[in-house]
């Protein structure tokens, strides 16, 4: 399949556009949930939100029925990110990656992806799903073997297969917290509240990951937005590093972003269309 041909006349002109800019320069790629929608996930900022508010990091600590609500709704659904393939974008990423063209990745999702599609050190602004953290000793497991614990403690709860109910951020539910039997598994080290490494609302940024953010952006000569509206300022601050630094702005997004007045290029599409069609451009296999 070539994806550029099957592109209308004026994408492939800012395809090619794109794959100047990139040509033998530095590119940053700062990527939001837009970049996962072709594997299942809905954007839950974007078209496919409900709207409805997600338990932040303090109501999540103010008592047990909501942590064994956020921990049921991800034990029903971590399995099915764990299962998810990378896009045709990812796999884009990877390759570019690969051929010297892309120096890393800024992400504000956390679903792994990126990591399966063979990209390299990516600085997850957000935490990720595949990891677990005891909010009392600091402690770090892997959420396989928590799923071990929880299954053991909790042998009727069910998987949901439908990527389209995955609880990245569990909803505020009163009556399903309230209904919740869901018995979480405390830290097997000191007993404390163990918490999905994903970012809540209210919580601190990874310092590391922003950190590592902040390097790739300072020495891009490009920085690429992917799939992001960046009205979260985790990705923004990352866009503005780059920017600081002399860096041309590109981007690729279905609808609105917050950047779109200072980009030197601005894509409407999805990204595993263009990125591998940039990819073709370039002379990247993917």
């Amino acid at each position: 399949m070539t994806y550029y041909t099957n592109l209308s006349s004026a994408d492939q002109a800012k395809v090619d556009e794109l794959a100047d800019m990139m040509r033998g320069k530095t590119t940053t790629i700062v990527a939001g949930a837009g970049m996962s929608t072709d594997a299942g996930i809905p954007d839950y900022r974007g078209s496919g939100s409900s709207g409805n508010p997600t338990v932040d990091f303090d109501l999540f600590m103010s008592h047990p029925k909501w942590q064994r609500w956020v921990w049921q709704r991800n034990q029903e659904t971590w399995k099915t990110v764990a299962g998810l393939a990378p896009t045709p974008g990812h796999r884009a990423v990877a390759a570019l990656q690969k051929a010297g063209l892309v120096n890393g990745v800024a992400t504000q999702n956390v679903d792994g992806l990126d990591e399966r599609a063979g990209i390299k050190n990516p600085a997850l602004l957000h935490g990720t799903f595949d990891l677990v953290d005891c909010t009392q000793c600091g402690q770090r497991y892997s959420r396989e073997e928590v799923d071990g614990w929880m299954r053991k403690l909790n042998p009727d709860v069910k998987d949901d297969p439908d990527p389209h109910h995955v609880a990245i951020l569990a909803t505020v539910d009163e009556d399903g917290a309230n209904a919740s039997t869901f018995e979480p598994a405390p830290c097997p080290r000191c007993g404390g509240i163990l918490k999905p490494n994903v970012v809540f609302f209210g919580e601190l940024l990874p310092a590391d990951a922003m950190d590592l953010a902040f390097s790739y952006a300072g020495a891009a000569d490009v920085i690429l937005v992917v799939g992001s509206s960046l009205m979260v300022g985790t990705g923004l601050w990352v866009v503005q590093q780059g920017l600081m630094h002399g860096a041309k702005l590109a981007v690729i997004n279905r609808g609105p972003t917050q950047v779109d007045g200072h980009a030197d290029l601005r894509i409407e599409g999805g990204s595993s269309e263009i990125l591998m069609a940039v990819a073709e451009r370039l002379g990247v296999e993917v």
